[in-house]
C-alpha cells in the first residue's frame, strides 16, 4: 500500500480518509469541555526552531488555550521535548487528564504525545522507512495531520519549513504539502492555516537544548533574535485569528507584541514551568540551565560577508557534539550545542568569530574536530553582500 501511494499518489479525499483512519486506530483527546477555541501549532522541523517554547506561553497569555503535544528530535533537527528536559525536573510525560487540567488552570500545556494516539502512524512510518516511501507527500501529510486531529484542538497553524535545513528542500513541494495538509484539516472540521517559512539558515542564533531554552527566555523578555521574534509573532497572529481573538493575523501580532513588552508572556512561561514541575528560577538566572565545560571558536578565514550558512550542516554539527540523536536510543547532553555569532548578510573580518561550539571539553576530541569542520564548511563568505533571505515565504489560508 505504501509503495502504491508513493508511485500513484492520492487525491485530497483519499489522503483525508487515510488520515481519519489513522486517527481511528487509537484514542483521541477530547478538549470539548474546556472553554474557548483551542489552537494547536505544528512545525515540520528545522535547525534552531525554538518557536514552541516562545509561542505556546505567548498565545496563552492572550487568552487562547494551547494544548501542545510535542516530540523528540532525530537527526539534524531538534525536538521540543529535549529542549524542555534541559530544565531541571520539568515534566513532559503527562496523562490526558493532567494535560486538560493544566490547560484549564493556566491555559497552556506542552507534553509528550501519549502512546495511545494514532498507533497506526508508528507502524506505517516503520513500513515507509524500510520501503523507501518516507518521501511521499500524501503519506507525510496524513502522518502529520492524523496526530494533530487526534490531539483535540479546534484550529491549527502549520509552520512548513523549506530549504537547506528542512526536510522539504524545494519551495514548490513545501507549498504542495501545506495545501494538502490544509485540505485534510478543512475536510475534517479542523480550521487550518499554513505558513511557509525559510530554513536556509538556522532560526535564531542557538542550536542545542539548554542554549535554545536560554534563547526562548530572552525572546519572552523581548530581547531575543529578531528572526525568532518575527516568526513567533507571525504564527501567533494566525493562531489568535483562527481562535477568533483577532479580526486579522496582523491584529493578533499587535496584541502579542504588547504581551511581550509588558512581561505577561514571560509570566505565562513561568506559570508553565511551575505547573509542570520545572525550575522557575531559570527565568531570572539562566546560569541554572546546564552549562558546557568549554567554548570553542570557529573564526573567519577571510574578509567579506556571510553569503550562506548551510543549516543542515549546522544541525549535524550540533548532533555530533551530543545535542541531537543519530539514532532513537542516542543519549542527549543538554548543555552542548552551537551559537551563531554571524548570520547571512553580516560583514566579517578575517579572524572574526563565526560560531561558538559549546562542548564537554577535551575528552571529546573527535566529535569536536568533526563539528568544527562542519561549521567551517557551513559558512560561505562572499566578497559582496547577498540579498537577505526572506523569513516568511507565503501562506495557504
Amino acid at each position: 500500500m505504501a509503495m502504491a501511494i508513493y508511485f500513484r499518489g492520492m487525491d485530497d479525499d483519499e489522503t483525508t480518509f487515510l488520515a481519519r483512519a489513522m486517527v481511528d486506530s487509537g484514542n483521541r483527546i477530547d478538549l470539548s469541555d474546556l472553554p474557548g477555541i483551542k489552537v494547536d501549532k505544528h512545525s515540520t522541523g528545522g535547525v534552531g526552531d525554538t518557536t514552541t517554547l516562545v509561542l505556546a506561553p505567548l498565545v496563552a497569555a492572550a487568552g487562547v488555550p494551547v494544548a501542545k503535544l510535542s516530540g523528540h528530535g532525530l537527526g539534524h533537527t531538534g525536538g521540543t521535548l529535549d529542549k524542555l528536559r534541559a530544565i531541571t525536573c520539568f515534566r513532559t510525560e503527562l496523562a490526558v487528564p493532567e494535560i486538560k487540567a493544566a490547560v484549564k488552570k493556566i491555559g497552556v500545556a506542552i507534553a509528550a504525545q501519549t502512546p495511545d494516539l494514532v498507533p497506526a502512524d508508528k507502524k506505517l512510518y516503520a513500513l515507509r522507512d524500510v520501503t523507501a516511501t518516507v518521501d511521499s507527500m500524501p503519506l507525510i501529510a496524513a502522518s502529520i495531520m492524523s496526530k494533530k486531529m487526534a490531539a483535540g484542538a479546534n484550529a491549527l497553524v502549520l509552520d512548513v519549513k523549506v530549504g537547506d535545513g528542512a526536510f522539504v528542500k524545494e519551495k514548490e513541494r513545501a507549498f504542495e504539502l501545506a495545501r494538502m495538509m490544509k485540505s485534510i484539516g478543512e475536510k475534517s472540521n479542523l480550521r487550518t492555516a499554513a505558513v511557509i517559512t525559510s530554513m536556509d539558515q538556522p532560526l535564531g542564533r542557538a542550536v542545542g537544548n539548554s542554549l535554545e531554552v536560554e534563547e526562548a527566555v530572552m525572546a519572552l523578555r523581548g530581547e531575543g533574535p529578531p528572526d525568532l521574534e518575527k516568526l513567533c509573532l507571525h504564527l501567533g497572529g494566525w493562531m489568535l485569528y483562527l481562535a477568533g481573538k483577532a479580526g486579522a493575523p496582523g491584529e493578533g501580532e499587535i496584541l502579542l507584541k504588547k504581551l511581550l513588552a509588558n512581561g505577561e508572556a514571560l509570566n505565562k512561561f513561568k506559570e508553565l514551568l511551575v505547573n509542570q514541575s520545572g525550575d522557575p528560577k531559570i527565568i531570572d538566572d539562566l546560569s541554572l540551565l546546564p552549562q558546557a565545560e568549554e567554548k570553542i571558536q570557529v573564526t573567519a578565514a577571510e574578509e567579506g560577508y556571510v553569503g550562506r550558512i548551510k543549516a543542515e550542516l549546522v544541525g549535524r554539527a550540533a548532533m555530533n557534539l551530543g545535542a541531537g540523536r543519530q539514532r532513537k536510543d542516542s543519549i542527549i547532553n543538554p548543555a552542548v550545542g552551537i551559537t551563531l555569532e554571524k548570520k547571512i548578510g553580516d560583514r566579517v573580518k578575517k579572524g572574526d568569530i563565526l560560531a561558538l561550539l559549546y562542548t564537554v571539553g577535551s575528552r571529546e576530541k573527535e566529535p569536536v574536530a568533526s563539528a568544527t569542520a562542519m561549521i567551517d564548511e557551513a559558512y560561505e563568505i562572499s566578497k559582496e553582500p547577498n540579498e537577505k533571505i526572506p523569513l516568511i515565504l507565503g501562506c495557504v489560508e
